[in-house]
């Protein structure tokens, strides 16, 4: 590659960057994250990143490598790692357990009614209970009370008169603000970023699938429209590929055979903004 298609690169690189931190400074500041919390963030990942994934084979990854890479002291280097990370994943499991008790309550002919549909559900009763449906579909280390607790906060649940447990909702959604939806967006976003720049060095057949239709010159009145479309068509076709990828889950199917071990995600998402006088998204 010459100079100029480097530079090229480097500059549309800098742009997209740009786009992606006005967009995370704007729920960092919604939120009281202030920019050094945010560039010791910023510091730790690109540490990590290289010392984990820019190695040279056979070789022990060093700091002075690692310094090489990033642009930074090696005693700053030192010093970042002898701190630990924050991490949450109480609300990675919570929401990781929740989802796929609303998926498998969804899907499952054990949990359904004679009409096909989510059957409401006594907690600990005759089988098949509430129990029953955490044990098999939250991962079996969760208690059933806490997966309860947690689908009624986010109204994904309601209580029937005779006491049975009624799904209300057809994807497990958090609460506005909520430490859940925090956790969604850094594994969302993350996976999101990582097929695309998996894409980018890539060849056409070994790409991963990432697409998406915008228009920017829309009347407000068609939006709704197109909203409600996308969820009724994105519920539905998410639910086709849960299905899919249930039957080879060994969580889902222990029936399920071969060899590794994969994780694999497909998302859906919508969104609708203004534009501002004289923006021109396509430029």
């Amino acid at each position: 590659m010459d100079a100029d298609a480097r530079d090229g690169l480097s500059t549309a690189l800098s742009a997209a960057l740009r786009e992606i931190l006005e967009a995370l400074a704007q729920v960092c500041l919604r939120h009281g994250v202030s920019y050094p919390e945010v560039a010791e963030l910023a510091k730790r990942a690109m540490i990590d990143v290289a010392r984990r994934e820019f190695t040279i084979p056979g070789r022990k990854q060093t700091a002075s490598r690692i310094a090489v890479l990033t642009g930074l002291h090696r005693k700053e280097i030192a010093r970042t790692l002898s701190v630990e990370p924050p991490k949450d994943s109480a609300s990675r499991r919570r929401v990781a357990y929740a989802a796929r008790v609303i998926a498998g309550w969804r899907r499952s002919k054990r949990f359904a009614d004679g009409r096909g549909r989510p059957s409401p559900l006594t907690f600990d009763g005759p089988s098949p209970s509430f129990l029953d449906l955490v044990k098999r579909f939250g991962g079996g280390d969760v208690p059933g009370r806490a997966v309860l607790d947690e689908l009624a906060r986010v109204g994904a649940v309601t209580r029937l008169k005779d006491g049975r447990i009624k799904l209300t909702a057809t994807a497990y959604v958090p609460a506005r603000a909520s430490t859940e939806g925090i956790s969604i967006l850094g594994s969302d976003v993350a996976d999101l970023v990582r097929t695309i720049g998996h894409n980018l060095t890539s060849g056409p057949a070994s790409g991963f699938f990432q697409r998406k239709t915008a228009y920017d010159n829309l009347p407000a009145e068609a939006i709704d429209a197109i909203h409600q479309k996308v969820r009724k068509d994105g519920q539905a076709f998410l639910e086709a590929l849960d299905r899919l990828m249930a039957e080879s889950d060994r969580d889902s199917n222990p029936e399920s055979r071969g060899s590794g071990r994969k994780r694999a995600m497909v998302g859906v998402y919508f969104l609708a903004a203004d534009v501002g006088p004289g923006e021109d998204p396509e430029e």
